[in-house]
């Protein structure tokens, strides 16, 4: 069965994040530390982040794929 997670860019992700609220908190080498107060996450900026990659850091904010989603085509 496919996956209905889509390979995104970082800037693409980046993007989407900063939506809902999220923003960049630190940098370690390639990887962005992000928050919104309450929840922090990783995404490492990379040009194309895996598909498992992207649903693990949608977990770990608490951000469904529906919302994602929007917020990439906004």
């Amino acid at each position: 069965m496919p996956s209905k997670y889509p390979i995104c860019k970082y800037e693409e992700v980046e993007k989407a994040f900063q939506k809902p609220g999220f923003w960049s908190a630190s940098q370690n080498g390639s990887h962005v530390k992000y928050t919104n107060g309450k929840r922090i996450t990783i995404i490492p900026k990379h040009y194309e982040i895996a598909k498992g990659t992207l649903k693990g850091i949608l977990e770990k904010a608490d951000i469904s794929l529906d919302d994602f989603m929007d917020a990439l085509k906004k």
